[in-house]
């Protein structure tokens, strides 16, 4: 019989795919990873649920304390991030370092067993011709989550299965409630787990950064009001500013060094090219001349044609971390946002994908 170590976090996604495993015969073994304290998913509720859908399964539970490396890999991440002017994606380095990669090495190492799965929406294919794996859109667009899994390698990959990725949301809470199954109808989770927990990304910012007063600075120098922290602002925001304008303005940079918060009109937030770094090259070999794909720059983002071009290639052929690309588009976007991940994709291929670089500081002023 296969054995496969299930990834739960205590809602219905990951608690489906368990039980489709197990009524596809697999040997279900069920991992929680306990990352923080307080409410939601992956916290003290959810390895509750996540138990109560094992006993339901019959099958073993363990559970695996992850906070430090939570900690340090997430948290303190976020923290310097916000502090030094960017906007990190902590789901996409949560997914690599805190996740799938300790997983599939507790079920190695401490469980003898190869495979592990998660409810993710994505999907994974092999070419048998290059020999790499490939990572794909799930079949649910509005529930794709293949942006945030940019970041996994090979081996990852090759160790992973992704039950949910050829059905629906919709399905996934049928095959929920048809299994009987306790968080059939358990509402759905935010996207991050720290605003879940916390109640905001900002209320949780707030515990670790002290408030600090600063300008905030139109473009062309003009001091229109203050801030109280530019971790409360990304770029490309619009709303909640502080400041009275006559016309529409946008966050188009945040300099820590002088804590300054720089606005300016519609123009100033769009750009027609960005540079891209530790990109990963998933489903295909490191191109060594320009690409064409469609780039996806947030999450809800839509995908827009643009080229991306290869600026370094590395020295370790099956090690492309480190590697830099520049994405010129098509047509110039708004809320090009530092700290963000840039994902390519052609069709439903997602070939690879990195953090947005920070540009240089601003000399408004």
């Amino acid at each position: 019989m296969n054995k496969i170590v299930v990834g739960l976090s205590g809602g219905v996604d990951s608690s489906a795919a368990a039980a489709i495993l197990h009524h596809q015969g697999y040997e279900v073994v069920g991992l929680t990873l306990w990352l923080m304290k307080g409410k939601g998913q992956c916290c003290s509720e959810g390895m509750v649920d996540a138990a109560k859908i094992c006993e339901q399964l019959g099958v073993p539970h363990h559970i695996v304390d992850s906070r430090e490396v939570f900690q340090a890999s997430i948290v303190d991440f976020l923290v310097e991030g916000y502090s030094a002017g960017i906007t990190p994606l902590p789901c996409s380095q949560c997914n690599k370092t805190v996740k799938f990669g300790p997983m599939l090495k507790y079920a190695r190492q401490e469980l003898g067993i190869d495979k592990i799965a998660t409810g993710h929406y994505a999907r994974i294919t092999h070419d048998t011709v290059t020999g790499r794996y490939q990572l794909r859109r799930a079949i649910d667009p509005g529930k794709d989550q293949s942006y945030f899994l940019y970041d996994l390698t090979q081996d990852f990959l090759a160790g992973t299965e992704f039950p949910l990725g050829e059905i629906t949301k919709t399905e996934t809470r049928r095959i929920a409630a048809e299994f009987g199954l306790t968080t059939a109808d358990k509402p759905e989770s935010q996207d991050l787990c720290l605003v879940e927990s916390n109640g905001s990304m900002r209320a949780f910012l707030d515990k670790y950064i002290a408030p600090q007063k600063g300008d905030i600075v139109h473009k062309d120098g003009r001091v229109l009001g203050q801030h109280d922290g530019i971790h409360h602002y990304t770029i490309g925001q619009r709303k909640g500013l502080g400041i009275a304008a006559p016309e529409p303005l946008y966050v188009v940079e945040l300099d820590a060094a002088r804590n300054r918060v720089i606005v300016g009109d519609r123009l100033l937030a769009v750009e027609s090219e960005c540079y891209v770094q530790q990109v990963n090259w998933v489903s295909v070999a490191p191109p060594t001349a320009p690409i064409r794909a469609e780039v996806q720059i947030r999450y809800r983002s839509h995908p827009v044609p643009a080229t991306v071009i290869p600026l370094e290639s590395s020295q370790e052929p099956e090690n492309t971390r480190g590697t830099r690309v520049k994405l010129i588009f098509d047509e110039p976007q708004l809320s090009i946002t530092p700290g963000q991940a840039a994902v390519w994709y052609e069709g439903d291929l997602l070939l690879g994908g990195g953090l947005i670089e920070k540009q240089a500081a601003s000399k408004a002023g």
